[in-house]
């Protein structure tokens, strides 16, 4: 008997019976048939799957995208109801990407070489400060830190290795924000919200590490350099870790 015999059975000789040996075989191919279309619905199914899944991560990474974007410009354009009016006066500016609220002038803000604020920048702190805060309240579940950052020119006194210039410049720059920090804490206006400020502000001194540049070129402007910004610093990756996690 062959093979193909042994498998499907010996074909019956005369008559009705002359047909049974392909109607095994159409029965096997409509069996392998059936097979083939569960798995062709299977495959359709997971593919399905896939792709709501993917529509889902997508419609989650849009709305991320949207609520850290919306949330940005709302603090962008509070800051900015609350203070456009000053900032010539000030010579300041508030950066709407990085939401940095930036004063400029440093024969305003400190001597040179020196962390005791001045002045004049005293009175603006008076009046900067306690609207800042009471501005940036309406946010605070969306507020991780607010950093007021100094920054120094490169330069120190001549004979000094740069290395050295930079360490210099990082004490420096590090006092000066204390300094700051230090009297807008004390400041009768914001006494209740002092609690908040001990949690969220930080003095960072940046010492010469991000130099301002004279307009296209690559040389320093010293002048420039010189500032003290106050920075939001938004919760962004709290409120997408609460988005992906959503059922």
């Amino acid at each position: 008997m062959s093979g193909l015999s042994r498998v499907i059975g010996k074909a019956r000789s005369g008559g009705e019976e002359a047909g049974a040996h392909w109607l095994s075989i159409s029965d096997l191919m409509a069996g392998l048939m059936m097979v083939f279309l569960f798995i062709a619905i299977a495959l359709m199914m997971n593919a399905n799957r896939e792709r709501d899944y993917a529509n889902i991560e997508r419609d989650k990474i849009k709305k991320v995208a949207v609520a850290y974007q919306q949330n940005q410009v709302d603090i962008f354009n509070a800051l900015m109801r609350e203070f456009e009016k000053d900032l010539a006066r000030w010579d300041a500016d508030i950066d709407r990407e990085t939401l940095s609220f930036e004063f400029k002038s440093p024969e305003v803000l400190f001597e040179q070489g020196d962390t005791q604020i001045k002045p004049l920048f005293q009175e603006i702190l008076n009046d900067f400060f306690p609207r800042y805060i009471q501005t940036l309240r309406q946010f605070k579940e969306s507020v991780n830190e607010i950093r007021v950052e100094g920054h120094t020119s490169s330069e120190w006194n001549q004979g000094i290795s740069e290395t050295d210039a930079y360490f210099q410049n990082m004490q420096l720059s590090q006092g000066r924000t204390r300094s700051v920090l230090s009297y807008v804490y004390e400041l009768p206006e914001v006494e209740s919200d002092r609690s908040w400020i001990k949690k969220s502000f930080a003095a960072v001194g940046f010492s010469s590490a991000h130099i301002k540049l004279l307009e296209d070129t690559d040389e320093e402007d010293k002048a420039a350099s010189r500032r003290v910004t106050f920075r939001v610093i938004t919760n962004a990756e709290t409120q997408i870790r609460k988005i992906i996690e959503e059922d």
